[in-house]
């Protein structure tokens, strides 16, 4: 397969591979372009701010392949001017990895380990495993002092605590601390929920640009489900399903994900990070005369 941005695309109707991608670039862009509009950012410094994007990752595309990276390499490869090179040329781009916070480490403990889970009996008389509803506030394991602990020595317990009762997580009844939400889900009005965003669609995006641009590398998993000709009773019922799918994925890579770390714990070479994650979006389409026996269900690579 040729290397060439200007060729020409199969079934393109000739538009070259370069127009075809900033095109289909577009669609990606306006989310992301209205959540600067509702944060109050403007197309001003959002040009100006990508000179550096681009040139950070001209810089990465270079050393990628091997080539001597120049000013001249960079304004070729990037579009940006020389001038422009010479000052921003060594700028850098925030990365993708985001740390939870102590509180949420936490939470999604609670959640997970097999130490504060229960065997409980459901209306059905089915035995279920679920999260400890409640813990004692004080004592020794299972507690909320001692897992508060585990995951923090410099966060004391009560400050962990007054954090998740402000987040609506948890609450205090007597001596108990018990839960209130089963997922943790930052408040958008804190900076975590924009670096949560930003990572979460950082490492979907550049899955899925791997996938596309790197033919004869591994691929990742970046898959999903498509319909249309949905009611809104319909689209609601979905994303119940939805969210029941990830609760089980969620254990199960939590629990996985812990027990790696903790293998790896003395490897030298454990420099690897991973991210998994799921979404689930609709919206109202316009109507069009499109034959509703043309409506299906479709899987997305």
């Amino acid at each position: 397969m040729s290397s060439n941005p200007n060729d020409s695309v199969p079934g393109g109707q000739g538009e070259s591979r370069a127009e075809l991608t900033l095109e289909q670039s577009l669609v990606v862009l306006a989310p992301l372009v209205r959540w600067l509009l509702r944060s109050g950012v403007q197309y001003g410094p959002v040009a100006q701010a990508l000179k550096g994007v681009f040139l950070s990752e001209a810089r990465r595309e270079l050393e990628e392949r091997g080539s001597k990276v120049t000013d001249s390499a960079l304004s070729v490869l990037s579009g940006v001017h020389r001038k422009d090179v010479r000052t921003l040329g060594g700028a850098t781009v925030p990365q993708a990895a985001y740390s939870p916070s102590p509180a949420a480490i936490l939470f999604t403990r609670w959640l997970t380990d097999l130490r504060y889970r229960e065997q409980l009996v459901d209306a059905d008389g089915q035995s279920v495993d679920r999260p400890r509803g409640s813990l004692a506030r004080m004592g020794p394991a299972p507690s909320f002092e001692a897992l508060a602990r585990e995951v923090s020595s410099d966060v004391h317990p009560r400050t962990l605590l007054d954090e998740l009762t402000r987040l609506g997580l948890v609450h205090a009844e007597g001596e108990q601390v018990v839960l209130a939400a089963d997922r943790f889900v930052a408040d958008p009005r804190h900076t975590h929920a924009s670096q949560t965003l930003a990572a979460n669609t950082g490492d979907h995006l550049s899955a899925a640009v791997h996938n596309l641009t790197r033919p004869d590398q591994h691929r990742f998993l970046e898959q999903n489900v498509f319909a249309d000709g949905l009611s809104l009773a319909s689209v609601q019922a979905l994303h119940n399903v939805a969210r029941s799918l990830w609760s089980k994925s969620f254990d199960v890579m939590v629990k996985s994900a812990t027990d790696r770390v903790n293998a790896d714990m003395d490897d030298p070479n454990a420099n690897s990070r991973m991210r998994f994650g799921v979404y689930y979006y609709h919206e109202r389409v316009v109507p069009t005369a499109i034959n509703p026996a043309q409506r299906d269900v479709v899987d997305g690579a």
